[in-house]
């Protein structure tokens, strides 16, 4: 028999609501976490975007959530970006409509006077980027003191980011009682020190991505930086809807416009434009209206479009986390994709090292402006393959993919038994060494056989079994 919300408890009006939004069955994060959850539980969950958080830990929260006094919600769900506060806001107030809860979403780049009438007025849930929550309590227009369910949702993205200090200021002010749910991708790090100080004895459950991907190359080139631009117009050019990411927010705004002059309709998404401006650039990209989306990798984090044919990195990822992310853009749904990486000659330094951490062996190919579009329409060069299996796994990953124990060192002379690491530094140790086998060093000439004064005093260094004598004990000895 299948599961159904009913089955794990989900109140009637939530289950009618469902169907109505065509929603069946419980995704498997969702039957793993609304059992504990519904039942007041602290919940720290496991799974990747796109398996489904939203409705796990909506579900029980709209179900337990009573009415707010102005100013005082009831219930806090903290995200990382502005894009996906506006989801999440958009899901749950699909959830429930009809009833007098009420969501709300604030963020930077959105009117704050609008978000500050509207909590006046009372609001049951707020949805919350760090930042712009923080702003609106130094303001004086909510507090925290009444929320008793708290949500993290995507805690690993606000690590890399630089929240998790805010993050855990802002969970202080809110109820010593309250009920926490945590969902991320990874809960290591610094999200597990979420997890220690600020869940109380929490089911834990894990849920892979139920999104099906496709096949994805990857390509790495190099390019002088004055060729970088005509290069990366030859690509977008072939290949599109592409995202294109850049270091900077000066950057993307100046390449876009570089694409435009090019005659390749672009847009670009970062933090200095409007929350407007950004959902308008999604909407026309996800509409076809504009070929290339040129992006920051904080902007980029809320985007979530179906059928991107190539990543293009302009500048490369600062670290192995950023290339991940970035690549996965692209080979949704099914659908294959190509990431494409330009390594300037100043990066390769610094790209090798990623490829290592990430264990990808694709060879950096040699591309120009003359060259680029049969360099693209080229198969790509096959990876090094070392015969482990193991391209594309990061060293994060390795030890517990290879699962293979440290092989032991041959001994060390006067050592019986074979020895494993770096064992002494300077050489064998000292107990592995017979007092037979022992080579006093010669007087120093300079101090005419004497003593160097300052040095330990008789017996500091006496001979022990197994160990020959040190310091001033062995001097004297001799």
């Amino acid at each position: 028999m299948s599961t159904t919300f009913a089955s794990l408890g989900v109140p009637t009006r939530l289950c009618e609501r469902l169907e109505f939004l065509g929603i069946a069955e419980p995704f498997p994060v969702q039957a793993a976490t609304l059992p504990d959850a519904l039942a007041g539980r602290d919940v720290c969950g496991k799974a990747p975007t796109g398996s489904g958080k939203t409705i796990a830990f909506g579900l029980p929260l709209l179900a337990q959530v009573a009415k707010a006094a102005p100013r005082r919600p009831k219930a806090l769900v903290l995200v990382p970006t502005r894009e996906l506060a506006s989801q999440v806001q958009d899901q749950l107030t699909a959830l429930c409509w009809g009833t007098k809860t009420e969501v709300l979403a604030v963020y930077g780049g959105a009117g704050m006077d609008r978000q500050m009438r509207a909590l006046a007025k009372g609001v049951e849930v707020v949805v919350a980027t760090p930042g712009r929550l923080k702003d609106l309590l130094e303001r004086g227009s909510l507090r925290l003191d009444d929320v008793s369910i708290v949500v993290i949702d995507e805690a690993d993205r606000m690590a890399d980011m630089g929240f998790l200090p805010e993050v855990r200021r802002l969970l202080d002010l809110t109820n010593k009682k309250r009920q926490t749910m945590l969902f991320s991708a990874t809960l290591d790090g610094d999200v597990d020190v979420l997890i220690r100080n600020y869940q109380t004895n929490p089911a834990h459950h894990e849920a892979a991505s139920l999104e099906v991907q496709g096949e994805v190359t990857h390509r790495f080139w190099a390019v002088s930086h004055a060729d970088r631009i005509e290069v990366a117009t030859a690509i977008v050019q072939r290949c599109w809807p592409a995202i294109v990411f850049s270091r900077t927010r000066h950057g993307a705004e100046r390449l876009s416009k570089q694409l435009n002059k090019a005659g390749i309709r672009s847009e670009a998404i970062h933090g200095d434009r409007s929350q407007s401006q950004r959902e308008k650039a999604l909407r026309a990209f996800g509409k076809g209206d504009v070929h290339v989306l040129v992006a920051t990798d904080v902007a980029a984090r809320g985007i979530h479009v179906d059928g991107v044919a190539c990543v293009l990195q302009y500048d490369p990822p600062a670290t192995d986390k950023d290339y991940v992310h970035r690549s996965g853009r692209t080979g949704r749904a099914g659908e294959p994709g190509t990431v494409i990486t330009l390594v300037s000659p100043e990066k390769e330094k610094d790209v090798r090292k990623m490829q290592r951490e990430l264990r990808r062996r694709e060879p950096i190919e040699a591309a120009t402006v003359a060259t680029a579009a049969s360099v693209l329409a080229a198969t790509p060069p096959p990876p090094v393959d070392r015969g482990d299996g193991l391209d594309g796994v990061s060293r994060r990953q390795r030890a517990r993919a290879e699962d293979r124990p440290r092989p032991a060192r041959p001994a060390r002379p006067g050592n019986s038994k074979p020895t494993r690491g770096k064992g002494h530094r300077k050489g064998a140790s000292p107990r592995a060494v017979s007092e037979g086998d022992w080579t006093p060093r010669p007087k120093p000439a300079s101090t005419g056989g004497k003593a160097k004064p300052g040095r330990r005093p008789t017996g500091a260094g006496a001979a022990r079994p197994g160990r020959p004598a040190s310091g001033n004990a062995r001097r004297r000895s001799r």
